[in-house]
């Protein structure tokens, strides 16, 4: 019998809380997302998190360490060689993934690329930056509806995102347009975890505006996760935010979208409060890092973190006693560091519930997969053998 009936598990997204050991590797030296935040922001009130053993993780300049922290705490090391938000979460729920996917942040995508989609979709390309998708449309829509081109543009995260006005370019030729993208971007060097086509309506700039007519071209998981062995088992996985994305639907069996963290929160409550699901909801909280990290803006990402703690401690009135907490992070931020691309660090993982008669510090584990081995061992099922990281379950008194 299964100790815990619901399990939350909860991505801070970008939350990282120091190097990893080969974090010079991937061009990031001396990161870390939480302690440069805590250092560069006059005040930080995250009185839920404290109490749970956050600051008792890693020091922080306002918030001392509990004496009693009331939840396990500790951190976790990245396995796959990667810094995206697929990686990170394909991991967490036992994947490893060898071949990281490319992000094109800081440079637009390569010239070889661009000439094969111009080559083969007969439009010219442009954009080819990391970009807001109203900022780009604001820039570059007019002369896409005046000359057929083709807006092109990426973000922080492994994707290809292109931009058609469904009255002149046309949703048919958009999805065209993408589906080579997918077909080019299957190659080694230029592996993205998604094609987006972002269809928008409008004539002129102020006036654009995206439409329902999204559509995403993802790579589902390359093996088994542990949302596949509770789904095939009938258990129900409830994702909130972009998890559906980031897994392509694959292990969901209920998706719930978010306009912000704190409605992504304010769903997870709702979820706690009136669900009565037996399984995983699985929370992805995108702002901290699409609007703080990748803008490095230290004090907008310490006060979403105080938003998110006013939240978290509504979450933890309406826990009940056979309730499982998790709080983790897929990658690191650091909104101080150079550049504007994610930085490879450690990340935090607390685990809490009202029925722990023990808490404390546990031993840095070597994988996020810690997280899903340890969901999969709660409802007494097994992983896979491609699945790594071994369940903590039995250190959760």
């Amino acid at each position: 019998m299964e100790r815990f009936k619901r399990v939350f598990v909860v991505v801070m997204d970008s939350l990282g809380v120091g190097a990893m050991p080969d974090s010079a590797d991937f061009g990031d030296i001396g990161v870390n997302t939480l302690g440069h935040i805590s250092e560069s922001v006059d005040t930080f009130k995250i009185p839920n998190l404290q109490k749970l053993g956050m600051a008792n993780i890693i020091p922080l300049k306002q918030v001392p360490a509990n004496e009693h922290p009331i939840g396990y705490y500790g951190k976790l090391r990245e396995t796959s060689r990667g810094k995206d938000t697929m990686t990170g979460h394909w991991e967490m729920m036992g994947l490893e993934v060898t071949k990281p996917f490319k992000t094109f942040t800081e440079t637009g995508f390569p010239p070889e690329l661009i000439k094969e989609l111009e080559e083969r979709t007969g439009h010219k390309v442009i954009g080819n930056k990391s970009a807001s998708g109203t900022e780009i449309l604001d820039e570059l829509g007019e002369e896409e509806i005046a000359t057929g081109h083709m807006i092109v543009y990426t973000s922080a995260d492994s994707v290809l995102q292109i931009c058609g006005n469904e009255e002149t370019f046309g949703l048919d030729e958009l999805y065209r347009c993408c589906e080579i993208a997918r077909e080019i971007t299957m190659k080694e060097e230029w592996r993205v975890g998604r094609v987006i086509a972002r269809p928008y309506v409008g004539k002129k700039k102020g006036e654009f505006v995206r439409t329902s007519n999204r559509h995403d071209y993802a790579l589902k998981p390359t093996g088994t996760t542990a949302l596949d062995i509770l789904k095939d088992n009938g258990y129900d996985v409830i994702s909130v935010g972009k998890i559906r994305d980031i897994f392509d639907g694959q292990g969901i069996t209920e998706a719930f979208r978010s306009k912000s963290s704190v409605h992504g929160m304010e769903q997870t409550i709702e979820i706690c409060k009136d669900k009565d699901f037996k399984g995983l909801c699985f929370v992805n909280l995108v702002d901290f890092d699409a609007l703080w990290g990748h803008r490095r803006n230290p004090v907008g990402y310490g006060e979403e973190l105080e938003r998110f703690d006013a939240k978290l401690g509504e979450l933890l009135e309406n826990l009940r006693e056979d309730d499982l907490l998790m709080i983790t992070a897929d990658h690191g931020n650091d909104p101080t560091y150079t550049g504007t691309d994610h930085t490879r660090e450690k990340v935090p993982f607390i685990a809490y519930s009202p029925s722990m008669k023990e808490k404390g510090m546990f031993e840095e584990q070597k994988t996020f997969g810690v997280i899903g081995a340890t969901v999969l061992d709660n409802f007494g099922l097994k992983k896979t053998e491609n699945m790594i990281g071994e369940s903590i379950l039995k250190e959760l008194e």
